[in-house]
């Protein structure tokens, strides 16, 4: 019986970074079939039945022991950030973490910039060495999922309904859902386990959209530009400057929303800016789109329709959707006391599958990993944590076949 720790490890090694800029292929790279190959022979290994589709969407189910119980689902994602660096990772593992800075071999995570290393003495932690993030976003959740399966398999006394388990591909650039069959996962509800700190279960997301404005510049020779040359950069750097600066990611936090310029790219000729919308509130959301507009149009009319910009709807706050399922994050709670965990019910500053499967039918809160500091070189998480989560999940589900 293969333990979470080693499921972890091995699956940390095979890079699966998704590319952002390849959003039109699913998976948007072709590494990320490697991890949902193996998902899909280790689940068959399980004695059950298992598929991986050409887009590397996993599905494989536990079926039911006994009558009346209530069809549960739990989904993970496979792919990870390709940035900072999410190529190449080498797991470090630091048993019996005895307090102050981790230095590992290209980097120290500093415990004066992370005091909640503190609540993490005495525990295995898995690092990367430095050089790369780890990947427990989402990688611990795969774990995580493959031992309750595991588990199950091996304890048919216990008694449950149907237990669905799939593995997108994609998350990361908000494609996760996309071609996401209900039908083959065959679950009334389930649970994205995606969340970070020990304790957490979120039914809130962000609204979120993206936006991308186009500057056309015009390019003369700088000793012939004055009235004449209409430089790409500097206007840009006049659209960044209207946007309000208490309302961006590092000045922002609860159900704050903000507007994020995540890259500008040309030159004088062209510049091209990458941005996102998120807010909690429907209306605010909506607004925060109008003001992208707005923007575009005041610097339209002092430069002309030189400027273009394009909005994308990413994915909508699932809250309204699983608030008349509450027993979702209810049987969470109760499972997470039972185990001494103090729940914490938060808003995601972000988004997950959930958010995109609630308002496909499928309800769809958000469990933590155990993970922390997720898309960092810093990022970090205990072992033992994600143990107690495969705990959770063993509750939830025995929760419904009562």
């Amino acid at each position: 019986m293969e333990s979470t720790e080693s499921r972890f490890l091995r699956y940390l090694q095979v890079d699966t970074p998704s590319d952002e800029n390849n959003p039109s292929v699913t998976p948007s790279t072709p590494c990320q079939h490697a991890l949902a190959r193996m998902l899909c022979e280790e689940l068959c290994a399980l004695g059950l039945n298992a598929e991986v589709t050409e887009n590397a969407y996993v599905y494989s189910a536990i079926e039911a022991n006994c009558e009346g119980a209530t069809a549960i689902g739990f989904i993970a994602h496979i792919d990870v950030v390709g940035e900072p660096k999410g190529y190449g990772v080498k797991p470090q593992v630091i048993r019996n973490y005895g307090g102050g800075d981790i230095v590992l071999p290209c980097g120290r995570i500093k415990a004066s910039d992370f005091p909640e290393l503190s609540d993490y003495v005495g525990k295995d932690i898995v690092t990367s060495d430095g050089s790369t993030i780890l990947g427990a976003d989402d990688k611990a959740g795969v774990a995580e999922i493959m031992s309750l399966a595991q588990y199950l398999v091996n304890h048919p006394e216990i008694r449950h309904g149907r237990v669905g388990i799939a593995f997108t591909p994609d998350e990361e650039i908000g494609h996760g859902a996309a071609l996401f069959d209900l039908n083959k996962f065959g679950c009334k509800y389930a649970y994205t386990v995606d969340g970070e700190e020990m304790g957490e279960i979120s039914y809130e997301t962000f609204n979120g959209a993206s936006f991308k404005i186009t500057v056309n510049g015009v390019n003369i020779h700088p000793g012939q530009a004055k009235g004449r040359m209409i430089n790409a950069v500097t206007v840009s750097n006049e659209i960044i400057s209207a946007f309000p600066a208490d309302e961006r990611p590092e000045t922002t936090e609860g159900r704050e929303g903000y507007y994020f310029i995540m890259s500008v790219e040309g030159g004088v000729e062209k510049c091209t800016l990458h941005g996102i919308i998120r807010d909690h509130d429907s209306d605010k959301f909506d607004r925060r789109k109008q003001y992208v507009r707005r923007v575009v149009e005041d610097m339209r009319a002092k430069y002309g329709d030189r400027i273009s910009v394009e909005i994308a709807d990413q994915y909508r706050n699932c809250a309204e959707v699983i608030a008349p399922h509450i027993h979702l994050v209810e049987n969470v709670r109760t499972a997470m006391r039972e185990l001494g965990i103090q729940p914490i019910t938060q808003p995601v500053r972000g988004g997950t599958d959930g958010s995109q499967l609630s308002y496909m039918g499928l309800p769809c809160p958000n469990i933590c990993t155990g993970g922390r500091n997720a898309h960092g070189l810093n990022e970090f998480i205990a072992i033992q944590d994600m143990e107690k989560v495969v705990q959770i999940l063993l509750k939830v589900v025995c929760a419904y076949a009562k």
